[in-house]
Formats: structure tokens, C-alpha cells, sequence
């Protein structure tokens, strides 16, 4: 690892503690809120690459269980994780990494379509397959509940899938390199 990896991992986890700071939107039915965090979990994948951008979601997660409160609403510390958002923000590093590493897969500039499919499967494919069972554990529901209570959060993180597949490709084509080695 070296210093540009460093700073690629920093940066990335400041940019989704950064993404807390607009005030989360609960829903009653299942606790868990809204936030514009998920889309640091895209980008850092969509930009940094899978080993970078994994990384610097761990460190974030890593933070947040050490008590910074860098989540949506001040919170943070390791009770977080056994509540019911616990398991979506465990999956942000393996969505991070599984978005960087479909990227990187690719030779050159990625097509858009391909772009809004590789952060849709990590962004909230990854995310959802993780998160829901730990929701049903958590909040004692059943699987069906909990699937059936995240529903609602779908339609907004089909727009954080766009809003980051457009900042993806607009800061690659303006910083070509900037992917390489993550």
C-alpha cells in the first residue's frame, strides 16, 4: 500500500462521513433511516476501485464502532451495529469492493447503462442481501417484514445509483487515472 492508496482510502471515508451530514429520513416502519451515505458506499467503489474503496469503508465502519458519531444523525459507536441498520452498514465495504471490482473490469471508459448495473448490484444488490436479514434479526421480524419494510427505501437509491454513476463517469473522464490500482 502506498501514499496515494492512503489518501484514496481517506478520502473516501470522509467523503461518506461527509454525506451524514444531511439529516437522515426515518421510516416508522422499520427504524432505519434514509441517509445520502449509501451514495459514499457507490462512489468509493465507483472511483477508488474495489481495494481501495473496500478499505475505506471498513475504516468508516471501523470509526463509527470506536463511538465517532459519523453516521446520518450524530450517531455512531459499536451498539449501532447491533441494531436493526447494523447489517447494511457492514455490507458497505463488500459493496464498495464489488463495485470497484466489476469497474475494474473494464478497459477504458465504462458505458453508463454498465455503470448504473455494477453500483445498482453493489449499491443496493449487496447491500439489501446483507442488511434485510440482519433488519429481521435485529428488529425481530420476519424476513418477509423486513424485505417488505426496506421496499420503501428503493426508489431513493435508485437515484443515488444515477446521481453516483454521473459524478463516476464525469470525474473519470476529467481525471482519467484516478481508478488505477484500487
Amino acid at each position: 500500500m502506498n501514499t496515494k492508496d492512503i489518501v484514496y482510502i481517506a478520502l473516501f471515508a470522509a467523503l461518506t462521513a461527509a454525506l451524514g451530514l444531511f439529516p437522515p429520513l426515518t421510516l416508522p416502519a422499520v427504524g432505519v433511516p434514509i441517509t445520502a451515505q449509501s451514495m459514499g458506499v457507490m462512489l468509493a467503489g465507483a472511483l477508488a476501485g474495489s481495494k481501495r474503496g473496500g478499505l475505506a469503508l471498513l475504516l468508516f465502519a471501523v470509526l463509527v464502532a470506536i463511538g465517532l458519531p459519523l453516521l446520518a444523525g450524530g450517531r455512531g459507536g459499536f451498539g449501532i451495529f447491533l441494531g436493526p441498520s447494523g447489517g447494511f452498514i457492514l455490507s458497505w465495504p463488500i459493496a464498495a469492493f464489488l463495485i470497484g471490482w466489476l469497474v475494474e473490469r473494464h478497459k477504458g471508459d465504462v458505458p453508463f447503462v454498465t455503470s448504473l448495473i455494477y453500483i445498482a448490484l453493489g449499491g443496493i444488490g449487496v447491500v439489501y442481501l446483507i442488511g434485510i436479514p440482519w433488519l429481521a434479526f435485529a428488529a425481530e421480524l420476519t424476513l418477509l417484514q423486513a424485505f417488505a419494510g426496506s421496499i420503501g427505501f428503493v426508489p431513493g437509491d435508485l437515484i443515488k445509483v444515477v446521481l453516483a454513476a454521473l459524478v463516476a463517469r464525469g470525474v473519470r473522464r476529467a481525471y482519467p487515472g484516478l481508478g488505477d490500482g484500487g
